[in-house]
């Protein structure tokens, strides 16, 4: 009698640990599908583009510059004297310095500024995240590291939609 007893609080306990865990409410968001399509990293994009246009359009003129100033010492070499193409070989050299240092200054600038937009981005996902989860209470959204999620529980298309309302306001 005492084993059919335990048998049946096992079996209770069991049954009502099931119930426990089928209320939960479990979503999964792919978060590099909304770094990529939401219409803030779009603007971003543009926005770092028009913003080091200038300096690219004068990376790109110094290197025709260097280009120029190499084929006339090519060219010019049977033709100018000792200390014509001494001033030109120094002059190309002094340009290729300021255009390596002006391409590792470019990059580190563009670097810095687009993983400003990046966190600013990451930020407005996780609020748009957030919003969603506790407007249709759900327990727990997973992201990074999964392995697979069906397309019951993706929740990121809502979220998406959710970002391109959250840009259309502002």
């Amino acid at each position: 009698m005492i084993l059919y007893t335990r048998l049946f609080i096992l079996i209770a306990l069991l049954f009502s640990m099931t119930t426990i865990y089928a209320e939960q409410k479990i979503a999964f968001v792919n978060q590099a599908k909304l770094l990529q399509k939401a219409p803030q990293a779009e603007a971003a994009r543009n926005k770092l583009q028009k913003e080091f246009a200038k300096r690219d359009k004068a990376l790109v003129k110094l290197q025709k510059e260097i280009v120029k100033k190499e084929a006339k010492l090519k060219k010019d070499v049977a033709v100018l004297s000792t200390d014509e193409l001494n001033k030109l070989k120094r002059k190309v050299i002094l340009l290729r310095r300021d255009l390596e240092r002006d391409k590792v200054a470019f990059k580190e600038d563009v670097s810095i500024r687009q993983n400003e937009e990046l966190v600013k981005l990451q930020k407005s996902v996780l609020e748009s995240i957030q919003k969603i989860a506790k407007k249709e209470k759900y327990d727990l959204i997973i992201s990074d590291g999964v392995i697979y999620a069906s397309d019951s529980i993706d929740i990121t298309e809502k979220i998406l939609v959710q970002l391109k309302k959250q840009y259309s306001s502002q």
